[in-house]
């Protein structure tokens, strides 16, 4: 209980510092096209990202402004520098900010920002712009709670699960139920219990498939388990409490 509690306050921590790095970083504004917004997700390489930020110097090279050709290049070098610090990437990615920006008496101050989140950023970013991006930021500070989530329809079942902007497709599948018979007479019962049938056993697969992703000892996995379904009666078949 108390391992718990440490890391809900580091991690309350860790949200406190990176809501006050945003609110600076939003804060901030330069002359020209100076400032350096680079993300990088975990599992990306640091030689490729250091290949692309060369590919850029030697386009910025080219910028007919001397004053902001040479801003741009800056904030190219000191990015380069701080992935130099990074033999790989960090296990939750690796968050870069380098720029020239204008302080409040107008005078310029140059910014040079590298951190590991506290948690992975599944975000690809490369932006020299007259500001510093903090979309990608502002999502590692929403919910870590996982939902579960059903889609059900005529034409088959997905079963996944959402953690902030991260989701995963845990299983699905398709199925092909008949369609309505338009003759009549006995091969009309005949065809309507067959559909009955296919269709009951399509709603029993998705139950059981739900139970062996979503269910732990006749319990949800998840705060909340969302479904799709286009019938009522999916739902009462299924035999669970979903929020819809």
């Amino acid at each position: 209980m108390s391992e718990q509690t440490d890391d809900q306050n580091d991690k309350g921590i860790e949200q406190w510092k990176v809501k006050r790095l945003i609110k600076s970083l939003e804060a901030a504004r330069g002359n020209g096209t100076s400032m350096i917004s680079l993300i990088i997700p975990p599992k990306d390489q640091i030689s490729r990202v250091n290949k692309m930020l060369g590919d850029e110097y030697g386009t910025a090279s080219n910028i007919k402004s001397r004053v902001n050709r040479l801003s741009v290049l800056s904030a190219i070098t000191s990015t380069q520098q701080r992935l130099k610090l990074y033999n790989k990437v960090p296990t939750n990615g690796l968050v870069v900010y380098c720029g020239t920006i204008l302080t409040d008496d107008g005078k310029e101050k140059k910014v040079n920002i590298d951190f590991e989140p506290f948690k992975p950023i599944n975000t690809s970013l490369y932006l020299c712009d007259n500001k510093f991006h903090t979309e990608a930021l502002n999502e590692l500070l929403e919910s870590d709670d996982k939902f579960g989530f059903v889609v059900m329809d005529g034409g088959g079942a997905l079963f996944g699960t959402l953690s902030g902007n991260t989701r995963e497709v845990l299983h699905k599948f398709l199925v092909d139920l008949p369609k309505k018979h338009g003759r009549g007479g006995q091969s009309a019962l005949r065809f309507a219990r067959l559909r009955l049938e296919k269709r009951h056993n399509y709603i029993r697969k998705v139950a059981e498939t739900c139970s062996q992703l979503f269910l732990t000892n006749d319990k949800v996995r998840f705060p909340t388990l969302w479904a799709n379904f286009p019938d009522q009666r999916y739902r009462s078949h299924l035999g669970w409490s979903c929020r819809f």
